[in-house]
């Protein structure tokens, strides 16, 4: 027997999707396909700005890499897993024996199957799940609205309520004839679901249940103070100047050039939302005083640990592992970070150099790439996969873009890290160019053979470990990649006690407030969370309703402001309010709220009614309760959503794709 949640996949690795007819069709956010939009886009073909929509299967474009991923079945394996762990254990001897005993069970779950197994731990790794999962390869891409409906209001309205985005995107999976997963091929046939979601036109009214199935991400509900002040003193400041730096060039360049912009679009995004989101839950966590919460949370576990003996046996020392291991880890956390933000996500080249630096290490093994003793298959693999990723890195690359960033995250990584975490190279490179970084970086790229593709390519025909020990991208990597390695050996004892301590403070709470029902942290599998549609208020004196129509849309328009402009099509709808039978009363719906709780990886999630019925796409939380993956902020907190009916009209009345209306089952 089939049910909801075979009807809704993990789409890609970070965001929710959902079966919407009996032809495999997935839907999911514009903003969750927009990295595949973008690829198919150029300059002549620019899907971004104008859409695109399949008027046939033969037109759908494949998307290699992408996969989509259902959910067979979860097990309790907690007995299992744990029955490993012996009382007198170190806790880097528990994490081994639990790492291996995981390793077994998955193995034998998947054994005999094309299944993949995945074992997630819950309540700070006082339980453990078993997740079967069916994993389909071939995925193309069928329709997007363009950015200017797709993604209206870019970055002013990210995270923003009132909203008025039609955040959404079409797909298709596709299997070998005889219904199996399998890579791309001409041959494959569309996917024949075992359910899919049925569309409402009904609406909702404020107090209707609602309900959303997906992926969350991660939250970090049993967070303690001392993590509080670490988030507000290293992680969120850093993220904000890092990426706030490094996105005022990218910005400027995608303003200034049409192929610029394509290339960079979905880089851009992708650092964007979560600096934007670091801003956010800064304000949140003050403004709402989540340090104090959870120090009174703290004060009384402790008082309830101080009530009986055996209480503070069990637990007398978790709160002192987590704060001591918090506090002592703080300027390896401040490295760790600086390097990961500038080196390995802010500088291209030397980030694409650092993912290759297995070419120098197997080099030295087997001394050929084409060799075949030894380890000789090492550098094929490296080779090969070196010759793949550079047809995408290069085509959506523009090297004066890059030098001026990596000139100026070397010269932030030397103003804000001690010395003492500098990889060698960039001290040595400090030296020889007396700071002057924008030097150092054209000496880095004029002198690589990651100058650019032809060279590059041209290496990779006849690769020698002589060039690479001389090529200082390759060198600057591998001094990055090795000083990261020692940051995080120094944290390895910090997480050892922060683990240990967490896991205790978990299964302390779960004791202490036993009448409660806690639910566990999000860690990428599928939850459910139900609720109601509703508005809220913010502060004194506003009031936002529960739904904006498109009248907001044409209220939002700036035809000198890319994040507001409005397609005429869109605008001739509106005026003659065409809107077939997706209208309620006149208007347009475009997006609504619910008070349902959703983090990072519900992006896409069917916001589903009480029949199961398709209501809404789920795609962003509010800025009031940003805080809110920390805590959930039972009066602030939103889920903001697209409105089915806004998407059908997108695609019906809009785009003409009628092919696409005629494969859904609309109520």
């Amino acid at each position: 027997t089939s049910s909801l949640k075979d009807a809704v996949v993990r789409f890609g690795y970070g965001c929710t999707g959902e079966i919407i007819s009996d032809k495999g069709l997935v839907l999911t956010n514009h903003h969750c396909g927009y990295s595949r939009i973008q690829a198919h886009s150029t300059p002549e073909h620019d899907y971004l700005k104008d859409g695109f929509w399949a008027g046939s299967l033969e037109e759908e474009l494949p998307n290699p890499g992408l996969t989509v991923t259902f959910l067979k079945e979860i097990r309790d394996v907690s007995r299992q897993v744990l029955e490993a762990v012996g009382p007198s254990m170190t806790e880097e001897e528990r994490n081994e024996a639990i790492a291996k005993k995981i390793s077994i069970i998955q193995a034998e779950a998947a054994e005999g199957s094309h299944y993949s197994a995945r074992i997630s731990s819950f309540y700070g790794g006082n339980q453990y799940c078993l997740y079967l999962y069916e994993v389909f390869r071939d995925v193309r891409f069928v329709g997007a609205p363009p950015s200017s409906i797709g993604k209206f209001g870019y970055d002013t309205d990210n995270w923003m309520w009132p909203r008025h985005t039609g955040d959404f995107s079409l797909f298709r999976v596709y299997t070998a004839p005889d219904g199996s997963p399998a890579n791309y091929d001409p041959g494959n046939v569309p996917l024949q679901p075992e359910t899919f979601l049925p569309i409402s036109t009904g609406g909702y009214k404020a107090g209707n249940f609602s309900m959303v199935l997906g992926y969350s991400g991660s939250t970090e509900r049993y967070m303690t103070s001392w993590e509080i002040d670490e988030l507000l003193g290293i992680t969120h400041p850093n993220k904000i100047k890092i990426r706030g730096a490094r996105q005022k060039i990218i910005w400027k360049a995608m303003m200034s050039d049409e192929s610029i912009r394509i290339k960079y679009a979905s880089k851009y995004s992708g650092s964007s939302n979560y600096w934007k989101f670091s801003i956010g839950q800064s304000q949140g966590l003050i403004r709402l005083h989540v340090r104090k919460k959870m120090e009174a949370q703290e004060h009384e576990f402790n008082a309830w640990i101080a009530a009986e003996p055996s209480r503070q046996e069990t637990y007398g020392h978790a709160l002192e592992l987590i704060r001591n291991a918090v506090e002592g880890r703080k300027e390896l956390v401040n490295a760790r970070q600086y390097i990961s933000e500038c080196f390995i996500r802010g500088c291209e080249l030397i980030s694409f150099a650092y993912r290759h630096f297995g070419l120098m290490e197997s080099l030295a093994e087997t001394g050929s790439p084409g060799a075949e003793a030894g380890n000789g298959w090492r550098s094929i693999h490296e080779g090969e996969y070196a010759k793949r990723d550079m047809e995408d890195f290069f085509r959506d690359y523009e090297m004066p873009v890059d030098r001026k960033v990596t000139a100026l995250m070397l010269g932030m990584f030397a103003g804000d890290v001690q010395k003492e975490f500098w990889p060698d190279e960039l001290d040595a490179l400090g030296g020889k160019y007396k700071g002057n970084w924008q030097k150092a970086t054209d000496r880095l790229f004029d002198k690589s053979v990651l100058k650019d593709k032809e060279t590059f390519a041209s290496f990779l025909e006849h690769p020698d470990l002589k060039t690479l020990r001389k090529d200082p991208l390759f060198l600057l990597a591998g001094s990055v990649r090795s000083r990261y390695h020692d940051i995080l050996a120094g944290l390895t004892n910090y997480d050892y006690d922060y683990t240990k301590g967490h896991r205790l403070y978990v299964a302390g709470l779960l004791e202490m407030d036993h009448d409660r029902i806690h639910y566990p942290d999000a860690n990428s599998t599928m939850r459910l969370t139900y609720g109601t549609v509703g508005g809220y208020s913010p502060r004194d004196a506003v009031k936002y309703l529960d739904y904006t129509t498109l009248r907001g849309v044409m209220e939002k328009e700036d035809p000198d402001n890319f994040e507001f402009l409005v397609d005429e099509r869109l605008k001739a709808l509106y005026n003659k309010k065409e809107y077939g039978r997706y209208g309620e009363d006149g208007t347009m719906h475009v997006c609504f709220t619910t008070n349902n709780d959703i983090t990072g990886g519900n992006s896409g999630s069917p916001v589903l009614n009480g029949n199961g019925e398709l209501l809404g796409i789920a795609f962003d939380g509010n800025w009031e309760a940003m805080s809110g993956d920390i805590i959930f902020e039972q009066d602030l907190q939103k889920c903001i959503c697209v409105d089915i009916r806004y998407v059908l009209f997108v695609i019906d009345k809009f785009a003409g794709a009628q092919n696409i209306i005629d494969e859904l089952e609309i109520r």
